[in-house]
């Protein structure tokens, strides 16, 4: 260190006690609000600001005034016009014989505490004090991945947020009625369901903002197939066979005509399939086409299949084509009671 740089360091000590000496200010210990025979020291309302906002600390000069400082905690910020402090948030505002103010900018939680104006005057000592209080918006600081589970996996989701007030935590399914929610930290969903899975939302709110994040759950499940419908064709027309299934991931098809596996491009036959519908499409049906299919749908959970009738019209006429039967049935009574019906 050079003879300069030793001289300033030994200055500012010099200073710094007399200030203390002066302003009967003890190292670490807190300005008392009572006046006594010595000093007068006075309590200011709390500051309370947000962070990231400005704050401006004033004191009241008034008297003859010899010296002045502004402390924070046992560290001088301003003494007069001379600047203590390193940081550069800290401005001088304003210094003349009716106040002392300063600033701190972009306040942060680091600069809650206590702030002491001390002043010298012709006659006495004097202090005012001041607490600065940080409010903090919340902040969402750990959150729960997006998962995917199998039906029936107990589920736990985990919400953690920071601010200050503290903030609550709240938990809710967006795409449900509201029947599922927590006011905690944690949300647990045992054994869950198809219909729990979706976006779950939590919220994280104090006196200042709110915090939202979204957290995404997938719930796989076996295939489960609808019913199957038979179809009637009559030959060298058109036939379509629809099978649709609900799972999670979505299914694969497989059709089969009794136990032999049909392939699309062969015979004539095409299949197509588009997300959660497969069709068997037939082009130019034959009576090699009529008879008992089976579709099955599978993915990695499990497997369910339905079978359908492709049938022709001998079929209709014999009355195994459901509903075409019957009205056949209907046109012979009509037939045979025709002639009673002329009577009348």
């Amino acid at each position: 260190m050079s003879v300069r740089g030793y001289l300033e360091a030994v200055l500012k000590c010099s200073v710094f006690l007399s200030l203390r000496m002066l302003l009967l200010l003890p190292a670490g210990l807190p300005v008392r609000s009572q006046g006594d025979s010595q000093s007068d020291n006075k309590v200011m309302d709390n500051i309370t600001v947000r962070q990231g906002e400005t704050v401006f600390l004033r004191c009241a000069q008034g008297d003859v005034v010899t010296h002045t400082a502004w402390l924070n905690r046992s560290s001088i910020l301003y003494a007069g016009e001379d600047k203590w402090s390193v940081d550069q948030r800290v401005s001088l505002v304003t210094l003349n014989q009716d106040e002392f103010t300063i600033k701190i900018e972009n306040v942060d939680m680091t600069d809650e505490g206590q702030y002491v104006c001390a002043v010298q005057t012709s006659s006495r000592p004097r202090t005012t004090s001041v607490n600065i209080l940080v409010q903090v918006p919340p902040k969402i600081i750990n959150l729960s991945r997006d998962i995917i589970v199998n039906e029936g996996a107990n589920v736990t989701l985990m919400c953690q947020a920071s601010g200050k007030p503290e903030p609550s935590i709240s938990w809710r399914l967006i795409s449900s009625s509201g029947d599922l929610a927590s006011d905690d930290e944690y949300l647990e969903i045992p054994s869950i369901s198809r219909q729990r899975a979706g976006t779950y939302e939590c919220t994280a709110v104090n006196d200042i903002d709110t915090d939202v994040q979204t957290v995404d759950i997938t719930v796989n499940y076996a295939p489960s197939v609808s019913e199957g419908r038979d179809v009637g064709v009559t030959p060298g027309q058109r036939g379509v066979l629809e099978c649709e299934a609900d799972a999670v991931p979505e299914a694969d098809f497989e059709w089969y005509k009794d136990d032999r596996r049909i392939f699309s491009g062969l015979d004539g036959v095409e299949i197509l399939n588009s997300g959660s519908l497969s069709k068997l499409m037939f082009y130019n049906v034959s009576d090699g086409d009529y008879g008992n299919y089976t579709c099955i749908a599978i993915n990695s959970i499990g497997s369910s299949n339905t079978s359908f009738l492709l049938f022709g019209p001998r079929a209709v006429q014999d009355g195994s084509g459901g509903a075409s039967g019957i009205h056949s049935h209907s046109w012979l009574l009509f037939i045979v009671f025709l002639p009673f019906l002329l009577r009348f």
